[in-house]
């Protein structure tokens, strides 16, 4: 008997809509990525805003201003036909420039040596903890806080060639027989104003090398200790060796600051008498602002930024150097090994 059961049909699955399917949504870490972006752009587009207003629009204005020859009509005009690279060759050309690149050198290595040697002593002398410590190292900031013209004003009426105090103490101890001339000298002025910038920095070079120092373990100390070393096989063979990144950055940041000193010697010598205590910031001042020639100034503006920016990449590169911090956390053990070695 044939089978006469009816099979069912098979069920093919029906073709989708293009169009009516419903769209899948967004997997959501994907929508917190996206707001993470927007909200770190919100937080960082402000900054860029500042550098770019304050910072790179200025610089390329001085940049153009060096290639032109700005007078003071130009500033009402608006006219100042280009130049090219003529002021920077009268700048190179100029008989003062030579002895303020000489006085410029002399006063950066001479107040960089002295306020980190200076700083540095400080440093290891206020790593011992000893009875109002802490309020003398306070003490010892006052210079890098005050304003600098307040400081360059008493440092004036110390220096006075009559009635300063440093001379009529000079005199009273007979340690001279007439009243140096600091300020008014070509032999002193250059001497006088660097050590007045010395003072300023020392206490800047102290508070980051003493923060140095802190992270130095003091277990290695004991160590070179047990093996024989006395205080200077330390310091040369522990201390020094492991300041070295903070090392980088105190003289980086010194150099920077340094060579942008302006308030202290206009107000200590305006860089006289006959230019011996000129260096390249109030030069590009004089040039600028007493001689109107606002091209060469902007010149010598340049010369200046591009050293700084030199010695900020050095700086930024010192800063991100912490692998040479751990190793030489790592290898604390070996110096302290090698310091008692060495005695």
């Amino acid at each position: 008997m044939p089978d006469t059961t009816t099979s069912a049909p098979l069920a093919v699955p029906a073709a989708p809509v293009v169009g009516t399917a419903a769209a899948r949504p967004e997997p959501a870490g994907r929508r917190r990525s996206a707001r993470a972006r927007w909200a770190g752009l919100a937080f960082v587009l402000p900054a860029w805003l500042y550098v770019v207003a304050f910072y790179l629009y200025p610089l390329l204005g001085n940049v153009r201003m060096s290639l032109r020859d700005y007078t003071v009509r130009s500033f009402y005009t608006g006219v100042a036909p280009f130049v090219g690279w003529q002021n920077h060759r009268l700048v190179w050309a100029d008989d003062a420039f030579a002895g303020t690149v000489r006085n410029t050198v002399l006063f950066t290595v001479g107040s960089l040596f002295f306020q980190f040697s200076i700083g540095l002593a400080l440093a290891v002398f206020f790593r011992r903890r000893f009875p109002l410590g802490g309020l003398l190292r306070s003490l010892l900031l006052v210079p890098w806080l005050l304003p600098l013209v307040v400081s360059g004003t008493a440092w004036r009426w110390i220096l006075e060639t009559d009635s300063g105090v440093l001379n009529q103490t000079l005199l009273g101890l007979h340690l001279v027989d007439q009243p140096v001339p600091w300020l008014a000298s070509t032999d002193h002025a250059l001497l006088s104003v660097t050590l007045v910038n010395i003072w300023v920095g020392i206490p800047f070079n102290m508070v980051i090398l003493y923060g140095g120092l802190q992270a130095v373990p003091e277990h290695l100390y004991e160590a070179a200790s047990l093996d024989g070393a006395g205080p200077w096989q330390r310091f040369w063979r522990i201390t020094f060796p492991l300041l070295r990144p903070v090392t980088a950055v105190v003289l980086t940041l010194g150099l920077i600051y340094t060579l942008k000193v302006f308030d202290v010697i206009m107000v200590l010598t305006q860089g006289g008498p006959a230019d011996s205590s000129q260096t390249l910031t109030t030069y590009a001042y004089d040039l600028s602002f007493q001689q109107l020639a606002f091209g060469r100034g902007a010149a010598v503006g340049n010369l200046l930024i591009l050293v700084a920016v030199v010695f900020a990449f050095v700086y930024l590169r010192a800063t991100r150097d912490g692998g040479s911090r751990d190793g030489g956390s790592r290898d604390g053990g070996s110096r302290a090994r090698a310091a008692g070695r060495a005695r």
